[in-house]
């Protein structure tokens, strides 16, 4: 397959490169990050590139402190970049103000962590039904979708359990389950499975793998775990500031 490689320079605002998946759904421009600390500035980024075509997973690796999080919270709008562009098929994501980037996130982005930051005080139907109900759905609507996903990551049996009763690995299966109820183009998995053991981290991961196939989702993951990053189309590492295929 043919694809921009990660690092080429990119110009313009409505770039539009082919590949065999179609023209790029997301595109990162020169994107940096830096810290100002006391008589120092700390660079993280140092114009990253990226070309994601809709439907293609990535993965990016790189030792822990290169900026991985960072980036991904930068690709998810969770974070601003203190330069660079973000393009959603050909639009500038970020010259919308933050209200309207709480939209795009609620309708673009699915988000899973290493910790599945769920909420201890509702059960795991709740918990998935949650994006829906802030971004003001229908509270039935969206109660028979979030029953619907839980049985495709096989938790129908767990549904109303509270996060408390639930073992480290459905856990983060309904993390999943949460990331994608919306039908995110885009999610985003930082470190899914580094809580977890070797045969449960890769029961999640060929989870997240099957619901971006079934929901044509592009992903980008962060791994330390070389064999999983393997099983993506692309892998990235992430070394001084910069993506290099």
């Amino acid at each position: 397959m043919s694809v921009w490689a990660a690092g080429q320079s990119m110009q313009g605002n409505n770039i539009q490169e082919q590949t065999s998946a179609g023209p790029a759904a997301f595109q990162a421009i020169g994107i940096e990050k830096y810290y100002e600390e006391i008589g120092h500035r700390i660079d993280v980024l140092k114009g990253v590139d990226l070309h994601l075509p809709r439907g293609e997973m990535i993965a990016i690796v790189g030792a822990s402190g290169t900026g991985k999080t960072t980036l991904l919270h930068i690709l998810g709008t969770l974070d601003r970049p203190t330069a660079g562009k973000l393009l959603y098929d050909g639009v500038e994501v970020l010259q919308k103000n933050d209200i309207e980037l709480s939209a795009y996130r609620n309708r673009t982005v699915g988000f899973v962590f290493q910790f599945h930051h769920l909420l201890p005080e509702f059960t795991a139907l709740e918990n998935v039904m949650m994006p829906g109900l802030i971004g003001g759905r229908d509270k039935k609507e969206m109660a028979e979708k979030a029953e619907e996903i839980l049985g495709k990551v096989k938790l129908s049996e767990r549904i109303l359990h509270k996060v408390g009763e639930l073992s480290g690995g459905e856990q983060q299966r309904v993390a999943l389950a949460r990331a994608i109820i919306m039908k995110p183009l885009l999610l985003l998995a930082d470190e899914p499975t580094g809580n977890l053991d070797i045969k449960t981290g890769y029961k999640v991961f060929q989870l997240l793998q099957e619901m971006s196939a079934e929901y044509s989702l592009s992903a980008v993951m962060a791994t330390h775990n070389l064999e999983l990053a393997s099983e993506m189309n692309r892998c990235l590492t992430l070394t001084e500031g910069r993506l290099h295929e």
